[in-house]
């Protein structure tokens, strides 16, 4: 506030206005023309920007952390849901590959299935290979041989077709099972709303504590101008008025603060980002890189991320305002 409080002593009536007396004490500097009420760059206020500012990172983190979990969640589901497997138990009485054969042309027949893919028994190791390690004998080992199915999306028969489908394959093919990965994702859709439930309570937590931060600082900031309250009051100013520069202050000091913690979270996802590049040719980077993608944030995580700041912000008006009326009102 530049020059609120002498502005309002100027349109206040003569009889309202005080002067000191040659040799008296001097207004307190807070009253100054071109001063604000409340001191911008006092220590409790600039501890209070950092205390806010970290905060808010770890809420703007967690929030960000949980879109891009919900992001791949999404991902992942719907690139299970448009393929299924056939999977065909070795059995030493049976040809495997005539029964990968058979099993690729029965799929084929059926109208919502796009696309069948017959792996050969080397493929299949290959799948083995991450869990058994590389260079593993696979000779003696019943390597189980699959089809992969490719949905036709849009198709209105393909849960139709794939029960007549396993049926099928359950009379014709011993041994042979269809998976539709209904189990995956539920189980990808249960881990994804674990994730946002997590972030969404850390949120919370988040906002509680900065907000018994700005009450206790709002508080402190009260009862330390508690003579220029009196004057205040003296010269007609209410309550609206001084809980409205309280608050239009610890507001601007809250932004200030989530801004920059928000700023902070967006160059740490960015940089995970960059670096995720070197984590792929790790198996521990491909783990990663499958639960978060490759830290690719959209519009809606930045978005989440900088509303995290508007939060705190609203929150730091909302808790000041209501305190210094609180405290006012004592004083009556």
């Amino acid at each position: 506030m530049s020059d609120s409080v002498s502005s309002f002593a100027d349109d206040a009536p003569d009889a309202a206005i005080v002067t000191p007396a040659q040799g008296e004490d001097r207004l307190p500097d807070n009253l100054s023309r071109n001063l604000p009420l409340v001191p911008p760059d006092s220590t409790s206020g600039r501890a209070l920007v950092t205390v806010v500012a970290i905060l808010t990172f770890l809420a703007a983190l967690a929030a960000g952390i949980a879109q891009l979990v919900t992001t791949a969640s999404q991902n992942w589901t719907s690139t299970i849901a448009r393929e299924a497997t056939i999977q065909i138990k070795p059995d030493a009485r049976r040809n495997a590959d005539e029964d990968v054969l058979q099993a690729a042309e029965i799929a084929r027949a059926y109208p919502s299935i796009a696309g069948v893919e017959a792996q050969s028994r080397e493929e299949a190791e290959r799948l083995l290979e991450p869990w058994l390690g590389k260079g593993a004998d696979f000779a003696e080992l019943p390597v189980p041989r699959l089809v992969v199915l490719r949905l036709r999306e849009g198709s209105e028969t393909t849960a139709t077709d794939l029960a007549e489908l396993r049926q099928q394959l359950t009379d014709t093919i011993p041994g042979a099972t269809l998976d539709d990965h209904r189990n995956w994702i539920e189980r990808l859709a249960v881990m994804a709303r674990t994730v946002v439930l997590v972030a969404t309570l850390i949120v919370a937590l988040v906002v509680v504590a900065a907000a018994l931060a700005i009450a206790t600082t709002t508080r402190g900031a009260v009862a330390g101008d508690r003579e220029i309250l009196d004057v205040l009051h003296f010269v007609g100013a209410d309550d609206r008025f001084i809980v409205g520069e309280y608050r239009s202050r610890f507001f601007h000091m809250g932004l200030r603060g989530g801004l920059l913690g928000s700023i902070s979270a967006v160059f740490v996802l960015a940089g995970a980002g960059v670096m995720s590049a070197w984590w792929r040719a790790s198996p521990g980077g491909d783990q990663l890189q499958a639960l978060f993608g490759a830290f690719n944030m959209d519009w809606k995580g930045y978005a989440t991320i900088f509303a995290v700041a508007a939060v705190v912000a609203i929150v730091t008006a909302a808790v000041s305002g209501f305190t210094v009326r609180r405290y006012l009102t004592r004083l009556q």
